[in-house]
């Protein structure tokens, strides 16, 4: 099982300080189920009341993949369509992100795909809801899922997409821009890697440069994953 870091932008220590007050900390500890297996996990995530995020969605959206995976991919949380079907990089940017895993020599059924966040975080303009990136809090909240995820796949590398899940990952020090395709660790030892998060790459206008760069970042993965 992965150790829990203590560190100031670790959850681990927002719920230390919470006990040293006597205040109980917001987060998904109480809602985990300890030495579950996926299928408990994704239904014990349904009635997560860790923080507000629940309220006005759907679903829990938790990970789904191999569980003898070789890589998991971590994105930041499911937008609109993956709220209601259920199931994670549903839509242009999982195709995208399935096409750059090809072509960097990663199998798709040797992957975990999930999110740092497990519910859709957005704000209403008439019928639509509009995407909006998780505050750190809805991050330190839900980081007992993804522990509880990467105690199930126990992957050769973990691939932070984007910054919010570089964030959860490799602490709030850390920058896509200056740190992506780097052979990088996890607070438990496990390697990892951070690139941009596909959809990135779908809003760029140099589409083309920044599809070979996400690829090229992914080549590093399948090299540390053989």
């Amino acid at each position: 099982m992965p150790t829990t870091s203590f560190g100031r932008d670790r959850p681990g220590y927002v719920h230390a300080m919470a006990q040293r007050s006597g205040k109980r900390a917001a987060g998904a500890d109480d809602w985990v189920p300890e030495s579950a297996d996926l299928e408990t996990l994704r239904a014990a995530a349904q009635e997560c009341r860790g923080c507000e995020l629940h309220e006005g969605t759907t679903q829990a959206v938790l990970g789904e993949g191999a569980l003898d995976a070789r890589v998991v991919l971590v994105g930041e949380q499911p937008g609109d369509q993956e709220d209601r079907q259920g199931h994670p990089f549903v839509g242009p940017a999982g195709r995208l992100l399935d096409r750059a895993l090809e072509e960097a020599g990663i199998e798709r059924d040797e992957t975990f795909v999930t999110n740092a966040v497990k519910h859709f975080r957005y704000r209403r303009e008439g019928k639509r809801r509009i995407h909006q990136s998780p505050a750190v809090s809805h991050i330190r909240a839900c980081r007992p899922w993804f522990d509880a995820e990467l105690a199930l796949t126990r992957p050769r590398v973990v691939v932070a997409l984007g910054a919010t899940a570089g964030r959860m990952l490799l602490g709030s020090d850390y920058r896509v821009t200056k740190q992506r395709g780097q052979r990088l660790e996890l607070d438990d030892g496990t390697p990892a890697v951070g690139t941009v998060h596909p959809s990135s790459v779908l809003r760029t206008d140099d589409r083309e440069e920044a599809y070979a760069a996400f690829v090229a970042d992914l080549e590093v993965v399948a090299s540390m994953a053989e």
